[in-house]
């Protein structure tokens, strides 16, 4: 299976919260092909700062959790590129106003329809959003 993995989904491993342990499954399954954007990865360092700015992790944490994220990436994923039609796409799906989607987040959804690869996310809104759209989605569920 090719997957496209969101923010999201990245998130949990990097902060634990209910949600990793599945995760971290999912992530490491054998039949599964990564795919991350540089997009998602810059929205993963923007999660992190903003736990910086609001002292729930050190600038020192932050780091070393992004240099780990960077190497897990570099190892263990291909990357996804974003095309101007992604973009386009995504603006036309935020403007289907019954999605609810976020600029963000429906720009993950097109970069998944064009690759042909499953989403990977952990907000169910999006998910939603995704299979209305054609999507196939893959949600690691905690336990």
């Amino acid at each position: 299976m090719i997957a496209y993995v969101d923010t999201s989904a990245l998130l949990p491993t990097l902060i634990v919260e209910p949600a990793t342990e599945a995760v971290y499954e999912f992530l490491g399954g054998d039949d599964v092909e990564l795919l991350v954007s540089d997009f998602a990865a810059a929205e993963v360092a923007s999660a992190l700062s903003r736990l910086v700015r609001m002292a729930l992790l050190t600038e020192a944490d932050a780091y070393a959790r992004l240099a780990d994220f960077d190497a897990w990436r570099a190892g263990m994923t291909r990357p996804a590129e974003i095309h101007p039609a992604d973009v386009r796409l995504a603006g036309a799906y935020v403007r289907r106003f019954d999605l609810g989607l976020r600029a963000p987040d429906a720009l993950h959804v097109a970069v998944a329809r064009r690759l042909d690869a499953a989403l990977v996310t952990r907000d169910r809104r999006v998910a939603t959003a995704a299979k209305e759209l054609g999507v196939a989605v893959e949600m690691p569920a905690s336990a």
